[in-house]
């Protein structure tokens, strides 16, 4: 594993190649020094989970059953050490390679291999650069097998919670989750979830894929007199809204939620037309950016 650090005059940020993982982004003291992801916990050494931001690919979220069937061949995936499902896909349990590093700007990639847990062989590679208060997040992922396979892209932040943190978010739909955590029912935005105007998070449980985005979303933390602006290119159509609760887990605080830019819906691999999974043949590849803006007011 092998620690980045990048710079400019107003933010800082911290990258491991284990998992691709963001440890940390934020404001440089000189213009208020507080942070614009959730810290890693552990000084970056805990699980990928424990992180401030890290990609998923070549898929994200779950495969219900492990299983699936495409182009009329079935495929299984073995489960990973943190989900009882292979979830997230393997790029952030992975160690991947620096390619290329300035003092503002590292591409690493990650060469991955089919085996009998998951059958997709394919090249990760993932640019992040600062500019200003600017975090741009490239992530693409090329099919390297013999066979065509689906896949897809996401990013996975951890963004500070405050009280008065507000969220905005369009979307056109929502799915409600199951006990296993996969997607039951399309329904219309409830209320509480309903983010086309800037709304706060409800105080319980959120673990819900949200149809029908337009890439733009809104981070607004009036304490600390900070707005975060998000804008994904059109790929990343959709996103999954993560809050836990202490029920479930107790060691959360409520100090952080993730809103993730997803290309497909959970479980896409079971959807009609693959819910934006996209087919790559052998050579092909797709690709997708994420645009972070700190606006200090």
């Amino acid at each position: 594993m092998t620690v980045l650090r990048l710079g400019t005059d107003l933010a800082e940020l911290t990258l491991s190649t284990w998992g691709a993982a963001v440890l940390g982004w934020s404001l440089k003291a000189s213009v208020g020094g507080v942070p614009l992801l959730r810290p890693a916990r552990h000084g970056g050494d805990g699980a990928p989970d424990e992180t401030a931001a890290f990609p998923l690919v070549p898929y994200g979220n779950r495969i219900g059953g492990n299983a699936f069937s495409f182009a009329g061949h079935p495929y299984r995936v073995a489960p990973n050490a943190v989900d009882r499902y292979r979830l997230h896909g393997d790029g952030w349990l992975s160690d991947w390679t620096v390619e290329a590093a300035t003092g503002s700007s590292a591409t690493l990639v990650l060469r991955h291999r089919a085996d009998t847990a998951a059958p997709w062989d394919y090249l990760a590679r993932q640019t992040i650069t600062l500019d200003g208060r600017e975090l741009t997040l490239t992530l693409s992922v090329e099919n390297t097998g013999r066979d065509t396979l689906p896949f897809g892209l996401g990013w996975h932040p951890y963004f500070p919670l405050t009280r008065r943190t507000r969220l905005t978010a369009p979307a056109s739909s929502v799915w409600l989750e199951g006990p296993d955590h996969l997607p039951t029912e399309e329904v219309p935005l409830p209320a509480d979830l309903d983010f086309r105007k800037a709304a706060p998070l409800p105080n319980r449980w959120i673990n819900n894929g949200f149809e029908g985005w337009n890439g733009c979303a809104r981070i607004d933390w009036p304490e600390r007199g900070l707005t975060l602006l998000i804008d994904a290119d059109p790929i990343f159509s959709r996103y999954v809204l993560y809050r836990p609760d202490t029920a479930r887990d107790p060691s959360y605080a409520g100090e952080w939620f993730c809103l993730e830019p997803m290309t497909h819906a959970i479980d896409a691999f079971h959807r009609n037309n693959l819910g934006g999974l996209r087919p790559l043949a052998p050579g092909d590849r797709i690709e997708g950016t994420v645009r972070l803006t700190a606006v200090v007011k």
